[in-house]
Order: C-alpha cells, then structure tokens, then sequence
C-alpha cells in the first residue's frame, strides 16, 4: 500500500502557508488519525461502565449496545476517510472532493459523541469511577483521532492585520473574523469532478440505496427512546453528514437525482411510506403524521417566502382556516352546523376556505412591501387566533365553542375505508395513525407536485422575477400585485389541505394550536424557520427543515424553559455558517458565497 497525494486534497507543499492547528508531520497526522479511528471502533466492543444504570446497557464485552453504535459509526467513517486518503484501492469513490475536510469532520464528531457519552456518564452515575477500562480506551482513542486530523496541513488565507488605529473591540473583532477565515479554510473542499457515467440501472439502484439509507437514520432518530441517545444521534448525524458533503458524494448524489428526477421522487415517497410499516406501534407513526403535516404545511409557505419573497409572520391561521373548517363540516357534536360531508368533501371546503382568506387577506395588503407586510401577516395571525376564542356564544355568535375548540372529529371514512380502525394487509398490521401517515403523505405529494409544477411555470419565474427585483419585474411588464396575490393565495390553499388533515388526526380543533410563536410547533416562527433552515425556493429543504424543527423539540422536552434558548441559539450558529440552508437553491448559494463555481445551467427557480 502506498501513500497516494496527487488526488486528493492531502497534497501539500512544505511552506509555511501550508499547516494544521497541531505541529505534527503530516504522515504522522493521518496515521494517526486512521489508527485513533479504528480503535475507536474497536473500543465499542469494550465495556464503558460497570452498571446497566445508564441508559443503553454499555456493560455488555462484544457487543454495542446505545451509544456505542453512534461512536462505531463515526470510527468507522473516520477510518474509510483515511485510509481513502491514502489511495487505497477501491475506496476512491468515497472522496471525489478530498479526504481531509472529512476527516476532520468525523472525527471531531466522533470525539464530541464519545466524550458527551462518557461526561453523561460520569454526571448521572455520581463520578468517574463508574467508568470501565473501555470508557478509558475510548476517550484515549477519540482523542488521538482528533489530534491526528487537525494536524493535517491546509492552505491557510492571507489575513490582513488591524488597523494600528482600532481600539481593543475592533482589533478582537478583527482577529476573530481572521481566526474564522482560518478555520473556515482548514475545512474547504474541492468542487468533484463529474462522476463518469454508469448504466441507467445502476444509478437508479445507488438512488434506491441511498434512500434506504435515509429511512433507516431518520427511523433510528426518530424511535430513540432516551435523551442521550437522542443528543448522541444528532452530534453524529449533524458531523457525518457534513463530512459526506465534504467529501464531495453528496454532490454526486445531487447530479444522480438531477438526471432521474421523477424517480427520485418517487423513490423518495416509497422509502417515506416503508416507515410505518417499520413500527410495532402508533408511538413513533404518530409522531411521523404530524412532521410530515408541520413540514407540508412548510413547503406551502415556501412558495409566499421562497418563490415570491413575500415574509408572511402569520401563515400558521391558514393552517388553522383549514382545520376549522373541515371540522366544522365533519359531523362534530360541537359544531353548530350539523353538517357531516364525506372527508373528500371537507378537503376540499378547507382548502377553499383557506384560499378565499388568502384572497381576503392578500388582496388589501399585498401592495405593501418588507416589514409592513410582515406586521401585516402578523396580525391576521392574531386576529384569527383570537377570534376563534371569541366565537364561543359569550363574547360572539356560537361558532368555534371557544378556548374548547371544536371536539369530536371522526375519523376519515374514505371509499368504506375506516383510517381510524387496524386493518390488516399481506400480514402486516396497520393502526390508525398508520393510516393517516399513509393519507397525509399522499396530499404531500400532492402538494409537491403543485410546487414543482408551478415554480416551473410562467407564474413562477416570475414569483422569481419578484423576488429578485419587484420594481425591475413591473419594469418588464409583469404585473406584481397579481402575481403576488396568486401566490398568496395558493401558499394557503396548500395550508388548508393539510389543516383538513390535522383536524381528524388531532380529533379536536382550538385556537392555541394556531399561535405565532411557542416551544412546540406548529407555530408561524417555527414554520417560517424551518423554510430558511431547510432552504428557501427548492422542494426538500423545507421538507427537510421542517422534519427536523418538528422532530427535535419533541425529542428535547426535557430541556424546559430553556428550549426556546436552545433552538435559537443552535438556529444562529448554522445561520452563520450556513446562510443558505441545508438543502440550497443554487442561485441563492451563488449570491451568499462568491467562491462558489457558477453551473453551466440552472433550473428555472434556481433550484
């Protein structure tokens, strides 16, 4: 085996611009690094405590067991991205952007899940003598890994010093952007050079793969059954997935789904519809209706702030037009109509409910622009939320039942199909909220073929055109006010249908469901978050954002009052070192990052 530097990033020359944070020889760097992450993984066979007290039972000689999974995994990656980094035969697909950045990122991400672990330890048992010889191994091992990877040399920038004028806050301001610009540096990658093609079969099957994978990691996430496993599976999937990034597959990935779109998405929506099918029982199937009804109702509110550039503070009350009205025509005994349509009916009258309040809405204000509109849509938020206390007999007509809300919603009876009874198909059974899952995933895909349908369009372009330059748009001749209200408008039809939904999951109906801010979504912060956290004008991103923003406050309750703080400052540091969103539209990566190489083509929105 030799050591292979011509084709990776690892080439570097002996000058001074060209170090890592830690004064080793680079050789010694990545042996060290390799060793330190394969006997990381080995540590994993060890016991790490002498107790099944901590959650997991890592008591156990041979087998991982809790979090002993998550570190072997990281280990693992650690291991594959430095032995990758030595030519080694066979593993040259795993880096076409460079092995460093990478390995910096898994073993950082091992160290932090590793020493999390054995702090977690040593806090809930009452000190560090709970620790077994193995504990002992790995903090050993998953520090050597560490120290390994950050002594691999980079290409440092030139930095300018302070003004000899600054006072001391300039002068620390300055050289901590330079200390930035450093570190941002010992993490860049090179752009991958385009894979060389394969058979129309083959890359359909590394498709098929790859979302199988996707199910198998949000399905471990989402059934942790305890905090540190959860906190652990997030170190490790948050660090993995940026050194797969690095290391240039998941533009690989990208340009695969680019060439086979639509059975991407349809590989896309079978592997979301195999998890149910995974679970014993409604707890996690529960949770998995109601993310993929906070990230539906996301992807609509993508098209008013993404496509259109129109920040609407207050999109959760179409949300709530849409469950009020399909439980109002549902046959609840709280409703004062008497009316009880069949379900595909009360889609409908929701998401035409919802639609006329969009109009209603839109067409007196869409004409203001930035932070007017926003205190706008602000206060319709307000205004509906309230109202729906109001209407409750007392202070206004008997309309909603008030703070109770409306009760009783059945459940979906479609085609002589109960969605609220168990059935069982080919052996497997399937409960209710089974059920939904499958029913709210189908009006996702509904609601993503709109999206797609409509950025694609003359009407999205110039949504586009609009939000690039409102005033330059009119300029050309698209008219702005209508082309706003349409989008509008739709945004809140696609909220409607899934109000519709949520009415009959929830089986109760109240105005506190519908408020712009709280701990839990969904709520009109959370839903605009999780647009720009997933990324603004594509399909996924918001899908993506709003899994997570919905997953992770239901896994951290146990944060109480400082929740809100968490997430905030966790949602701040990836602003900052990730503007654009986790799933970017490349126009708008483009703007926020000069450095970037501009494609030869871009999708219609910029996607």
């Amino acid at each position: 085996m030799t050591t292979n530097t011509a084709e990776t990033t690892d080439t570097v020359q002996n000058t001074d611009t060209a170090r890592g944070f830690i004064a080793l020889p680079e050789k010694t760097g990545r042996a060290l690094a390799t060793a330190g992450g394969a006997l990381t993984a080995v540590s994993c066979f060890l016991s790490w405590t002498w107790t099944s007290a901590f959650p997991g039972d890592l008591t156990v000689y041979g087998y991982p067991g809790g979090m002993q999974w998550l570190v072997l995994v990281g280990g693992l990656l650690t291991t594959l991205f430095g032995l990758a980094s030595y030519g080694v035969k066979g593993l040259g697909w795993l880096t076409p952007g460079g092995s460093d950045a990478a390995i910096k990122l898994t073993a950082l991400g091992t160290f932090a899940t590793a020493w999390y672990t054995l702090i977690a330890i040593t806090s809930e048992l009452g000190g560090i003598v709970n620790l077994e010889p193995g504990g002992y191994v790995l903090g050993v091992t998953s520090l050597a890994a560490l120290t390994g990877a950050l002594a691999l040399p980079f290409t440092r920038p030139e930095l300018e010093g302070p003004d000899p004028d600054d006072g001391a806050w300039d002068t620390f301001k300055h050289n901590a952007g330079n200390t930035w610009t450093t570190v941002k540096s010992a993490f860049a990658a090179k752009t991958p050079a385009p894979a060389r093609a394969l058979p129309a079969w083959t890359e359909i099957l590394i498709i098929a793969a790859v979302l199988g994978l996707v199910l198998g990691v949000f399905t471990y996430g989402i059934t942790t059954p305890y905090q540190e496993l959860f906190m652990g599976f997030l170190i490790t999937a948050g660090f993995g997935f940026g050194a797969i990034h690095k290391a240039g597959l998941v533009a690989r990935f990208t340009a695969l789904t680019g060439k086979h779109r639509n059975i991407a998405l349809i590989g896309a929506f079978a592997a979301a519809a195999v998890f149910p099918l995974t679970q014993t029982d409604d707890q996690y199937a529960t949770l998995g209706v109601n993310i993929l009804i906070f990230a539906t109702v996301a992807l609509g509110l993508n098209i008013v702030v993404g496509l259109t550039g129109l920040l609407d503070l207050g999109y959760v009350a179409f949300l709530g037009v849409g469950a009020y009205t399909a439980a109002l025509v549902s046959g609840s005994p709280n409703s004062p109509f008497g009316v009880h349509l069949p379900f595909w009916a009360a889609l409908i009258v929701g998401a035409l409910a919802s639609m006329v309040f969009g109009v209603l809405i839109g067409a007196p204000t869409l004409r203001l622009r930035g932070d007017y509109l926003a205190i706008v849509t602000l206060g319709f938020g307000e205004i509906f939320r309230i109202s729906m206390n109001n209407l409750d007999g007392v202070s206004g007509p008997d309309l909603t039942n008030g703070p109770n809300g409306i009760a009783g919603v059945p459940n979906v009876d479609l085609f002589g199909f109960d969605f609220g009874a168990t059935h069982s198909i080919g052996g497997l059974v399937i409960g209710r909220f089974a059920n939904y899952f499958f029913l709210m995933l189908l009006i996702t895909l509904i609601v993503v073929m709109v999206f797609r349908r409509s950025a694609e369009s003359r009407i999205g372009r110039a949504w586009v055109a609009i939000r690039e330059d409102e005033t330059a748009a009119e300029a050309m001749g698209i008219n702005g006010f209508r082309v706003k209200l349409v989008a509008f408008a739709l945004g809140a039809t696609l909220a409607g249908l899934a109000g519709a939904v949520q009415a009959h999951v929830n089986y109760t109906v109240t105005p506190d469901q519908y408020v712009f801010a709280n701990a839990v979504p969904p709520n009109s912060a959370f839903l605009l978050a999780a647009v720009v956290l997933g990324g603004m004008g594509t399909i996924s991103g918001p899908l993506v954002g709003g899994s997570l923003l919905f997953l992770i406050p239901n896994k951290l309750g146990f944060l109480g009052d400082y929740q809100l703080l968490t997430f905030g400052i966790a949602l701040i540091i990836l602003m900052r070192l990730r503007p654009e969103g986790l799933i970017p539209n490349r126009r708008n990566q483009l703007e926020l990052h000069a450095d970037l190489d501009a494609p030869t083509v871009l999708g219609k929105a910029g996607a």
